[in-house]
């Protein structure tokens, strides 16, 4: 079997148990404070980041070296605050609704790409980000009536979410990935521990079993799609996520009742197809710029 055969198991994989982790968190979510839940969550997400770390070359000491102490701190805590905020909007907005929101993430961070990160966005990317936004206020507004202040939170979400993805690309200007993995687990596990025991509920006999899944779902996902990442490059892989908002879709219908309708159909795949063209673009633009030849060094011009 070849590698990126191998790297398309791992992404299906990993897509499968994040269709059914989300599932899983809406259910909890309903019963539970998600603040709660995803303390719980974040114990054994940190407890497998740092037995990843301790396996990877120079060990535990080499994960926890960073150049950017601060930064990835404040990504920990981002992350588990936008985890908190997912939860919520599963439960409050649905599994389906909240997915399509979500798969605007990309567009937001091609936004904010040009002021965070400098980068130049140019009018094929610009067309994608308008038109990308244009569904996404087709899917907030799923029939006549007024606006649902709710569909908020996954929007929220999404922006929270493209900050993170930020944040990350400027570490990895100076960290390894496993650092960066490193102090997303624990640096999110501290923080929403100082806060998560004020809204400790007791579970009921039958969710501690759920809880288990929710927890072995969440690190089983995130390694099946580092796996997906060391055999396929990450351009490969993007688009593919959007299958995830399929399989929400069908969890959302099938077994908690949501309802689909024409206008959050359309717009879910007009924010997909901006978000794959938006992801294309950028990794050619990449390509591009990798192949251009470096400017003579002063040396050379003297």
């Amino acid at each position: 079997m070849t590698s990126k055969r191998t790297g398309y198991i791992f992404v299906f994989t990993a897509l499968v148990i994040f269709s059914i982790q989300d599932a899983i968190s809406k259910h909890l979510g309903s019963l539970y404070p998600p603040i709660f839940i995803t303390m719980i969550r974040y114990w054994a997400f940190a407890s497998f980041a740092i037995v990843l770390a301790a396996r990877s070359r120079g060990g535990l000491a080499a994960a926890v070296r960073t150049k950017r102490p601060v930064l990835q701190v404040l990504r920990g805590i981002l992350l588990a605050v936008q985890i908190v905020v997912v939860i919520t909007s599963f439960s409050t907005v649905g599994l389906a609704h909240s997915q399509a929101i979500f798969s605007a993430g990309p567009l937001f961070v091609a936004l904010l790409a040009m002021p965070l990160l400098g980068e130049r966005v140019g009018w094929r990317r610009w067309t994608a980000i308008i038109v990308g936004l244009l569904g996404v206020l087709l899917i907030l507004k799923p029939d006549d009536s007024a606006f649902d202040t709710k569909f908020l939170i996954p929007i929220t979400c999404a922006v929270m979410f493209a900050v993170y993805v930020i944040s990350t690309r400027l570490v990895s200007r100076d960290d390894s990935s496993m650092t960066s993995f490193f102090y997303t687990g624990v640096a999110g596990a501290v923080a929403i521990t100082l806060v998560g025991p004020f809204y400790w509920t007791m579970l009921a006999p039958g969710d501690w079993g759920w809880m288990l899944m929710l927890c072995i779902t969440g690190t089983s996902s995130h390694f099946a799609l580092i796996k997906a990442y060391e055999l396929m490059d990450a351009s490969e892989v993007q688009p593919l996520t959007y299958l995830q908002l399929v399989f929400a879709s069908i969890i959302g219908v099938s077994i908690f009742g949501e309802t689909l309708n024409l206008n959050m159909i359309a717009g879910s795949v007009i924010v997909v197809g901006a978000g794959i063209f938006t992801v294309w673009r950028e990794s050619v633009v990449a390509r591009r710029d990798a192949r251009k030849p470096e400017p003579p060094s002063s040396q050379t011009l003297t």
